[in-house]
């Protein structure tokens, strides 16, 4: 990536009471370099901020140029947010994953749902997972000179010819050699298997989860945690693809096989090692694991354990639930139906509020053709179909987690206030458990 090619930082925002802000810069800047080195990205930024004595070269609103010595503590933030973590682009991804859910949607909605990432910035920023697949020697090289750990991998297998079958990448074959490469370097990642069944199930699922164990001996463990996932499926996937949903009774074979695992390991490591996403107990309409389980969720972002958490936060939370509400209220709460018997609890204590009622509504996902449907793959759509016509009482508390991060807008490109329009009702979008708390306190 030439520098000609790295676009100034465009500020967004300058925190209250930061030193950006007692400068004097204003969203809209653009941050051009610092100490003469043009930022790639958020990493790099913090990187050159980090210093006690830093110069910026800055680009305000009407093109005018300003070069600014700033003079702080080490490692102070000079509170600036920017409208990208990426001030070079997006690194693409060359692998043709069939289940990759960028290739399972329908054609025609906003750009940004298309864009097929495989940044291992990202990765470190956000935790979100890369392949490994696509990276440069010049981006070998930055991992290991900024250190940049932990990296979260997309695994799924460890066997080369199974591995570049689910990839449709020759360059797949090489993860067990790249996961001795962060070993050796005292680095670590956080893997991930998307099971498919066929695929990468049975003795191969056994095979890569025993091979990436072995990348967890170490006193600063390669491997520091693997998820096992269910390979998530829509009506729009390519109808040449191998791919076929998970069964209950598949789901049940998963987990005693990965269960026997994490026994094994506890007794020889000490270390649960792999977890299970909470959908395989979903799926299976089984109980989830104890919380204890979990230990402190390493995999979160992957589903494991998320439920139980939800849980542990409202028991706490649950504690702010007024008695009484200042006025009669009935809202509509809507769900995916994976969750639907984890919250029943949450729903009866809800009801238990004077004055307050609350109605479950969990939902399939008819627009994308799923029969068991986590909440934040809701639509619009499947919201109206399932709600047209009935009374909603005071309006919809819908979770953020279905809305496109930062703007009122859901999967299928239907807004919030598109659907409140044709419901006739009010939304409230609640930010997690904290989020509805306040709304029953208004």
């Amino acid at each position: 990536m030439s520098e000609l090619s790295i676009r100034p930082a465009l500020i967004t925002r300058v925190l209250s009471g930061s030193i950006a802000e007692e400068i004097g810069f204003e969203a809209g800047d653009r941050v051009v370099s610092i100490n003469g080195e043009k930022p790639r990205d958020l990493i790099d930024y913090q990187f050159l901020c980090a210093d006690e004595f830093i110069e910026l070269e800055v680009l305000d609103q009407k093109g005018k140029t300003h070069h600014i010595e700033i003079e702080k503590d080490y490692d102070e933030d000079l509170g600036l947010e920017f409208d990208t973590a990426l001030f070079d682009g997006l690194m693409q991804c060359t692998n043709r994953c069939p289940f990759c859910f960028i290739d399972q949607q329908p054609p025609g909605k906003r750009e940004s749902l298309y864009f097929k990432d495989d940044d291992y910035r990202l990765s470190f920023l956000y935790g979100s997972y890369l392949t490994l697949t696509n990276l440069t020697q010049r981006e070998w090289s930055r991992i290991e000179r900024m250190r940049l750990s932990p990296l979260y991998v997309s695994v799924h297998a460890t066997e080369p010819e199974v591995r570049i079958r689910l990839l449709k990448n020759l360059r797949a074959g090489q993860i067990l050699e790249q996961l001795h490469w962060f070993q050796e370097r005292l680095l670590q990642v956080h893997a991930q298997v998307v099971l498919c069944p066929g695929i990468n199930d049975g003795e191969h699922l056994t095979r890569t989860i025993e091979d990436l164990a072995q990348f967890h001996k170490e006193e600063i463990p390669a491997v520091a945690s693997i998820a096992v996932v269910p390979v998530g499926l829509t009506r729009f996937r390519p109808t040449e693809d191998e791919l076929i949903p998970v069964s209950p009774e598949k789901a049940r074979e998963v987990i005693a096989q990965v269960q026997a695992l994490q026994a094994r390991f506890r007794k020889e490591y000490g270390a649960t090692i792999v977890w299970l996403a909470d959908e395989w107990f979903l799926i299976a309409g089984m109980d989830l694991p104890p919380e204890a389980d979990y230990g402190d969720y390493p995999q979160i972002g992957n589903g494991v354990g998320s439920i139980r958490l939800f849980l542990k936060e409202f028991e706490t939370a649950a504690k702010r639930l007024p008695k009484k509400v200042t006025r009669s209220r009935s809202y509509i709460w809507v769900l995916g139906n994976a969750v639907e018997k984890a919250f029943m609890p949450l729903l009866d204590r809800f009801n238990q509020v004077e004055g307050l009622t609350v109605r479950m509504v969990a939902l399939n996902s008819d627009y994308w053709g799923q029969s068991i449907t986590v909440t934040g793959l809701l639509t619009g759509r499947d919201i109206l179909i399932a709600l047209q016509g009935q009374n909603l009482g005071d309006g919809i508390l819908l979770p953020s987690v279905m809305l496109k991060q930062g703007e009122a807008v859901f999967l299928d490109d239907m807004s919030v206030e598109e659907l409140e329009q044709k419901l006739s009702t009010k939304i409230l979008i609640v930010e997690g458990i904290e989020g509805l708390i306040r709304k029953f306190n208004e």
